[in-house]
């Protein structure tokens, strides 16, 4: 483990392995550098890549300073680019791609961009959050009732049905996603109301490949048409048998494929 400063102080933990051009990797709610989807693809792309996975701000081995904003997060992403080459090629899955998205419509120097499964609600759907979600997420971690925090942003925000936190709660898995559920209020003001930030994305030059998996739901799938049909020469690409968990394997050599090729060529 290494660490870095933000602009505002804050410690970044990263780990650092592989040799090639840089991509930097973060992920979504519950997850760090050592729980969710990165651990098990750095390796993966470390022949390929020098990757730098780091933990976001208020989870794992990072700091949290106060008080919180999204700006600050993409500050944090721009620390991490310039320390990895001051250019780099970016990765991430749900509401951390929604945050890869804002701060690439930001301005910062990523190279290249894939994000996996943004969770815009487009279109009729059956289920949106509380309009003041991130107020009560805010109460609850503060009052520290982080098993009631991640309820309910699995139930009010991502619309699971009630028996699933009821079910995991009873595995090792509720354990291992407490100890990032302080930082749960910062993947709700990420996501904020979940509308589709067409102008940001409209002004967006940075090449983008937009992934979902054929077998998660259809608003993920929804979500990655309209994101890539709204920036401007992206990519889209469906993973056959995938779901928003998912597979390492099957995830990397797309990713390779991807950041390797010399041109961006659109795909609708």
């Amino acid at each position: 483990m290494e660490r870095l400063s933000s602009k505002d102080g804050t410690s970044l933990a990263y780990d650092k392995i592989g040799n090639g051009p840089p991509i930097i990797l973060f992920d979504g709610a519950f997850c760090s550098r050592n729980f969710g989807p990165t651990p098990k693809l750095a390796p993966l792309l470390a022949s390929s890549f020098t990757v730098y996975a780091y933990d976001r701000r208020g989870r794992g081995d990072s700091g949290d300073t106060k008080p919180y904003a999204v700006e600050r997060e993409i500050e944090d992403l721009e620390t991490m680019i310039d320390h990895a080459g001051r250019s780099a090629f970016v990765f991430s899955i749900s509401s951390g791609a929604i945050l890869a998205l804002r701060a690439a419509a930001s301005g910062i120097n990523i190279r290249k961009l894939a994000v996996y499964e943004p969770p815009f609600l487009v279109g009729d759907v059956k289920h949106r959050p509380p309009a003041d979600h991130t107020e009560q997420l805010t109460k609850l971690v503060s009052e520290d009732r982080l098993s009631d925090a991640m309820k309910y942003y699995l139930t009010k925000v991502i619309g699971v049905p009630r028996f699933i936190p009821a079910v995991m709660q009873l595995l090792p898995l509720w354990s291992k996603m407490k100890v990032n559920a302080r930082a749960l209020p910062y993947d709700s003001a990420v996501c904020g109301d979940f509308r589709l930030q067409v102008e940001e994305l409209n002004s967006m030059t940075i090449p983008t490949l937009v992934m979902a998996g054929s077998k998660s739901p259809q608003m993920l799938r929804d979500a990655m048409k309209a994101v890539s049909n709204r920036i401007p020469g992206a990519q889209r690409r469906v993973l056959d048998g995938q779901t928003h968990n998912v597979s390492a394997k099957a995830l990397a050599p797309v990713l390779v494929e991807y950041f390797n090729a010399l041109q961006s060529r659109a795909s609708r």
